[in-house]
């Protein structure tokens, strides 16, 4: 087996990835209020409506990092479980399909051709899941790459998304990250 991946240990889990984004919401509104000590100086001579139409796109945007977020901690989970099942050589199904791709693509797999299939095929958990996670990752796609195609199904928002995650992260049966 090739050399072992070194793990960096700075993968966010759902929890600090949820206060994060409720902390960048409640510093927006606070920011955008008449409250804000900086408020006068950085809206002097805007209607409230402008005010409000600015902290929604910021809002918007932060929606949209967010759930970017979520899914990089998607796929890590699914990364590192496939990595472990590699290295602890269990004899469990999964494990050993995730070996037989290893052989070939060591760290270097797909989530979506690769560790998804092994998943629907194994039958453990409900390929409706793997099939909510495949939009959503093509959202997340759309994301990366500058959304500058106009989208042709829904846009997924951070709430939808992290329900997503956390019905994912309690439906496998991951390994967990060991050092």
């Amino acid at each position: 087996m090739a050399r072992r991946a070194g793990f960096s240990g700075q993968h966010r889990g759902l929890p600090e990835i949820a206060a994060h984004h409720q902390d960048l919401e409640s510093s927006l509104r606070l920011y955008f209020s008449a409250g804000s000590p900086t408020y006068p100086v950085r809206f002097n001579g805007y209607a409230a409506t402008k005010v409000a139409r600015e902290l929604r796109v910021r809002l918007m945007e932060v929606d949209l990092t967010s759930t970017m977020t979520v899914l990089a901690s998607v796929e890590a989970a699914f990364r590192i479980d496939y990595l472990q099942r590699c290295y602890r050589r269990e004899r469990d199904p999964i494990s050993r399909a995730f070996r037989d791709i290893y052989k070939v693509r060591q760290r270097y797999v797909s989530l979506e051709g690769e560790i998804f299939k092994v998943w629907v095929d194994s039958s453990i958990v409900p390929r409706s899941i793997i099939s909510k996670l495949r939009g959503a990752f093509r959202f997340r796609h759309w994301l990366a790459h500058g959304r500058y195609l106009t989208r042709k199904s829904d846009l997924y928002g951070f709430n939808d998304v992290f329900a997503l995650a956390q019905q994912t992260l309690h439906s496998f049966p991951f390994y967990e990250f060991d050092g």
